[in-house]
């Protein structure tokens, strides 16, 4: 973790424990909207395979969208989805190979991140500019997850109409939206189970449904893509656990890969996963 990264958690630490003195819910509110907050937005350098691709951009939810688009026009599309905190730059390994099968490359930075507009997101935006972009852009005929976009494609797809034919590539995905909180939690060094359980309010006062609804395990049973998923057994950030509990159903679309070493961020950067990504589309 950096130096910035560890001031800024030890600010918030403060600035919610001094607010919880006052009012919990007022800690809470703070709380949410730190899980919300990509810790530090990435900036990184335009690669070269999206210089050399169209620059896309449209208006959702009141925010610019960002993207790019290789290889067009073709009948199969491919659309890539980057994890929390990251940008649609750090998949650019991708590219070339799918354009090389002769599909067609979305990729797009999420609300927030990257030259996307916005300041903070949820899985259920996510999801909602997934369903945008197939509207705009698609059909969109199989998809790449990292991360916070694999909870997005998957509450997506329950919305989408879909076949086995469609395919989606699952590489280390946010499984568990409880998950995610109770790491934020304790990333944030936060101890308090009315503070814990208002946050859970609180969403479900936006959404109308509870935490533990933000669930692949739950959205898979309505998912009937043929899918791929990758998950590592060193995965600090979503667990391997809460994928072994998906795995544990049986489902007949879905094919497992349990790496070793990678890790949550060096899996969708590994030469196999990329080449057996690529091989499964």
């Amino acid at each position: 973790m950096k130096i910035q990264q560890k001031l800024a958690i030890g600010f918030f630490r403060t600035k919610i424990n001094i607010l919880k003195i006052f009012s919990i819910r007022m800690a809470a509110t703070e709380t949410l909207r730190l899980f919300l907050t990509p810790m530090m937005k990435t900036t990184v350098k335009e690669k070269e395979v999206f210089l050399n691709a169209e620059a896309l951009q449209f208006t959702f939810d009141n925010k610019l969208i960002k993207g790019y688009r290789s290889n067009h026009p073709k009948e199969d599309k491919i659309l890539i989805l980057h994890g929390f905190s990251s940008s649609c730059h750090n998949f650019d390994k991708y590219v070339s190979p799918l354009v090389n099968k002769n599909y067609e490359v979305l990729a797009f930075d999420a609300p927030a991140h990257g030259a996307s507009e916005g300041k903070t997101t949820n899985a259920v935006e996510y999801s909602e500019l997934i369903k945008k972009i197939n509207e705009i852009y698609g059909p969109i005929s199989g998809y790449i997850a990292h991360s916070f976009g694999g909870i997005a494609v998957c509450l997506a797809m329950e919305n989408i109409t879909h076949d086995s034919h469609t395919k989606i590539v699952l590489i280390a995905p946010a499984t568990e939206t409880n998950t995610a909180v109770d790491g934020a939690f304790s990333m944030l060094g936060l101890k308090n189970e009315h503070l814990r359980k208002t946050v859970d309010e609180l969403i479900f006062e936006r959404s109308g449904k509870e935490t533990a609804w933000f669930s692949i395990r739950r959205a898979m049973k309505n998912i009937n893509a043929s899918v791929l998923w990758f998950h590592d057994e060193n995965d600090d950030i979503t667990p391997l656990s809460d994928a072994l509990k998906v795995k544990s159903d049986n489902h007949s679309n879905i094919n497992f890969v349990i790496t070793k070493g990678l890790g949550h961020r060096k899996i969708y950067r590994d030469e196999t996963v990329i080449n057996e990504t690529v091989k499964f589309l």
